[in-house]
């Protein structure tokens, strides 16, 4: 399971995923079907993201066992912007379509 703080033209978004990249062909799918077709992504420690979201983060990562796909943990852009100190951001991802 993989957390990404997702930056797209309105404003940051929590993705929780069973994949193990979002730039995997199988994510760049999902997100473009949200109509997410460019963004700035951050890897995001999932033990930091379960300790700051609890129960939402443990429903979500229940739903997406065995499936191939992702969850918004979190679509209110600030909330999730704040939750994060940029020391925390992990791996970073840019994908232009």
């Amino acid at each position: 399971m993989k957390t990404f703080l997702v930056f797209t033209g309105t404003g940051p978004v929590l993705f929780l995923s069973s994949f193990e990249t979002i730039d995997d062909p199988r994510a760049l799918g999902k997100l473009r079907d949200k109509g997410i077709t460019k963004f700035i992504a951050y890897e995001v420690d999932g033990d930091v993201a379960r300790q700051r979201y609890g129960l939402r983060f443990d429903r979500n990562a229940a739903d997406l066992e065995g499936v191939a796909d992702i969850r918004v943990l979190d679509y209110d852009g600030s909330h999730a912007f704040r939750k994060f100190s940029f020391a925390e951001l992990g791996r970073e991802y840019r994908h232009e379509e």
